[in-house]
């Protein structure tokens, strides 16, 4: 089966959220009629991908009001670089303020692109289901979605949204093979496990059927939509969406908007507490405390987040697992030098490879809830694993700057990402920094008082 083009209905939006009530019921209309089942507009006419190419953020502004997208009074878009657009207010919004309301019609959601490709995109998911991919496979219905329409040019509703998407971007995918050389072990993971994404998603697209032959032929246009669909969808995990202006909301570890996905799908957008005029509007793309997944993903560097990974690199044994320890709870804390407990118990855990009878009671006591056996098993070998954490923090310091130093008199036009990765290790060196001046005299004091 081929790919099919389902007219768009010129739907009034329902306004089913109460925080929203304060707009008005508006009709959201398709700039132009689709074309015909199987046209595809001249790839000349159609957007510009590369690096490059500049954003069209203005025809793209208008477009949304005129189809039907509500905001409320002083809700704008702005820059301070040109390249990144980011949502403002430019007048104060109080607590649970209504700021966005988009149509459902406008949003490309799984659900829609599921029911829109019928059987036409069926062997390419049981293809990325052979690669390992089906927890993305929601994400691959909007990769579809976006070339679609990006074959289609000027001809496509939503070509003014799609010429202002960016071109450059700084994350896993974007980055040259000499990048993945100056990343630290954990985001290096990271960024292999994007780049198998993609590799994976490449492979599916070949077995769609209906799209033009040098759309599927075009990688650095799938890494261009892959990109998209990962860095500005979001939703239930069974049902993504790219939501027209609801992608413009910057992440903040203090966030100031939340969004409500409704029953009809449509989206709405509201504030989480009072914000002054002149503040940014932003959400959470998740876990604050995992900057690592962040830049990975979606190629920046969140400077807010309070804490980061301590880098020990789990074995995950099946005691660990039913621990419940993963790398999102082993925290070094940015601003006071604190280690999580979990460091801590995973340090002592595997101290204590060597002797099973106290690593099973150390096990034992942590799932029955026996803080008190706990305790006394960390004091009596905390001399051991005081050292060994000081030990993996000036290694992992050594490594870092080594990592660094092979970015010293790289181009920048070769490698544009090099300067974040290199601002990226900084930022976690100043946290082991801190973190080594609070355990330093720890080490000392527990050594001398067992000398």
């Amino acid at each position: 089966m081929r790919l099919s083009f389902v007219t768009v209905a010129s739907a009034a939006a329902v306004l089913s959220a109460p925080i929203v009530s304060a707009f008005a019921p508006a009709r959201a209309v398709p700039p132009s009629a689709r074309p015909a089942l199987g046209r595809q507009s001249s790839l000349s006419m159609g957007i510009d991908v590369s690096e490059r190419a500049q954003r069209q953020v203005q025809p793209f502004d208008e477009w949304v009001t005129n189809c039907g997208v509500q905001r409320a009074p002083g809700v704008q878009l702005t820059s301070q670089d040109g390249l990144d657009h980011y949502v403002v207010a430019s007048e104060g919004l109080a607590q649970g303020s209504p700021v966005l309301f988009v149509p459902d019609n406008m949003i490309f959601s799984t659900r829609a692109a599921k029911e829109e490709f019928g059987g036409a995109v069926q062997e390419a998911v049981a293809q990325l289901g052979r690669l390992g991919g089906n927890d993305v496979v929601p994400q691959f219905y909007l990769f579809i979605k976006v070339l679609l329409e990006y074959s289609k040019g000027q001809d496509s509703p939503w070509f003014p949204w799609l010429d202002s998407m960016p071109r450059l971007f700084y994350n896993a995918v974007s980055m040259t093979d000499f990048c993945y050389e100056c990343l630290p072990p954990l985001v290096l993971g990271l960024a292999r496990g994007e780049k198998v994404k993609l590799d994976n998603f490449y492979d599916a697209l070949q077995k769609v059927d209906g799209l033009d032959p040098a759309i599927k032929a075009n990688r650095d246009l799938a890494t261009w939509a892959f990109n998209i669909v990962f860095t500005r969808s979001f939703g239930p995990d069974d049902n993504k969406q790219l939501v027209p202006m609801g992608d413009m909301f910057n992440h903040g570890t203090e966030t100031e908007v939340a969004v409500n996905y409704n029953d009809d799908g449509s989206v709405a957008v509201y504030t989480t507490r009072d914000v002054p005029a002149g503040s940014p509007l932003r959400m959470s793309y998740g876990d604050p405390t995992n900057p690592s997944y962040f830049f990975s993903r979606y190629g920046f560097l969140d400077e807010s987040s309070p804490a980061t990974f301590c880098k020990l690199m789990l074995t995950p044994t099946a005691q660990l697992k039913d621990m419940g320890y993963d790398y999102s709870r082993m925290l070094f804390y940015k601003e006071t030098g604190d280690v999580s407990e979990e460091v801590w118990d995973v340090l002592l855990y595997q101290q204590l490879a060597g002797n099973r009878d106290v690593q099973q009671q150390l096990y034992n006591a942590h799932m029955n809830g026996d803080a008190e056996q706990k305790r006394q098993i960390h004091q009596q070998y905390f001399p051991q694993t005081s050292e060994a954490l000081l030990q993996h923090i000036d290694t992992f310091l050594k490594q870092l700057d080594e990592l660094s130093s092979k970015g010293v008199g790289k181009s920048e036009m070769e490698h544009p990402r090099l300067p974040l990765i290199i601002k990226h290790n900084q930022f976690v060196k100043e946290t082991f920094l801190q973190v080594r001046q609070r355990i330093e005299p720890m080490v000392l004091e527990a050594q001398g008082a067992y000398a």
